[in-house]
């Protein structure tokens, strides 16, 4: 059972209008719950249940959570999910109207993915959001479209958390045979893991999540987009809150549709005009949603930043 959409790819003239390129939104924000995430777990839940899997365990900070319970939703698997209690209500709501059960446990996520691999039973699966094989292959399939839609990039611009989507759309070109194409990988500054160890040329992490954007809240990415930094051509770029939320209103003002700062650091970067940006021709940007915000969030944010 194929759990994601096909999601619309369109050309924006207004996020690239200060651009020599075309710039290309792939809408993982019109995915049933909302975000890229239904691809991969999708896929991984898919399969975990064809092999056997009675119960599905998760734990998130909201997108990848929903996504599971999503899934579970539509495989008839019962789920449950732990967040930290840093998690949004609405995004708590929203997966408990998905038919699961929510945890609210720890103060960061690895507190609560910790907690939900002690409750991961026999028959129980856990889904790790964004640290399995499963969901790397699931998130290729974004590439399988945009290639199908006949559209070849210079350049895909996509926001890191813990480097799930990074992963997968990394598979996806190299099934494709377009492992020439170079990826801007953007985060937030105080969620900027991959930067960090980027820099480092080690594999470490952040001691501590400071930035709004708690979606990318994955003080250390996993170690297949770490390795990914020595294989493939992948710039880390590191944005503001302000910059990200900001992105969010544009987007929404010009596109009417409401994304997270999660996504929005990765329009960032195109409407910053990013250096790496200013020589290509066709520039991918993986809209790739959220649900941890609402209008009237992001109007406060960017007040007060």
């Amino acid at each position: 059972m194929t759990i994601h959409i096909q999601t619309p790819l369109i050309e924006s003239l207004s996020v690239g209008k200060n651009l020599q390129a075309k710039v290309w939104l792939k809408m993982e924000a019109l995915q049933p719950c909302g975000s890229f995430k239904a691809r991969g777990v999708g896929f991984a839940c898919s399969q975990y249940a064809a092999e056997g899997a009675t119960e599905f365990i998760s734990s998130s900070g909201g997108n990848a959570g929903l996504a599971v319970a999503y899934s579970g939703r539509c495989l008839k698997v019962p789920v449950t999910v732990v967040v930290p209690v840093t998690t949004k209500q609405k995004a708590i709501d929203l997966m408990e109207q998905e038919g699961a059960t929510v945890v609210v446990h720890g103060s960061i996520w690895i507190e609560a993915h910790q907690h939900a691999m002690s409750l991961a039973q026999k028959g129980a699966v856990y889904i790790h959001p964004f640290d399995d094989p499963y969901l790397w292959e699931g998130h290729a399939s974004l590439i399988d479209e945009v290639k199908a839609a006949g559209v070849r990039p210079d350049v895909i611009v996509l926001s890191v958390g813990g480097g799930g989507l990074l992963s997968g759309v990394v598979a996806g070109l190299q099934r494709n045979d377009w492992q020439d194409i170079p990826i801007l990988a953007v985060e937030t500054k105080g969620a900027d893991s991959l930067a960090v160890a980027a820099v480092a040329k080690e594999h470490i992490g952040l001691s501590a999540i400071s930035s709004i954007a708690t979606s990318l809240g994955a003080t250390k990415v996993a170690g297949q987009a770490f390795s990914l930094l020595r294989e493939y051509s992948i710039s880390p770029l590191v944005v503001s809150d302000k910059q990200a939320v900001d992105a969010c209103l544009s987007f929404l003002d010009q596109h009417r549709v409401l994304v997270e700062p999660a996504c929005g650091a990765s329009l960032a970067a195109v409407y910053q005009q990013s250096e790496i940006l200013l020589n290509k021709k066709n520039i991918l940007v993986i809209v790739c949603g959220g649900v941890g915000a609402t209008v009237e969030q992001l109007n406060q944010w960017s007040d007060s930043l």
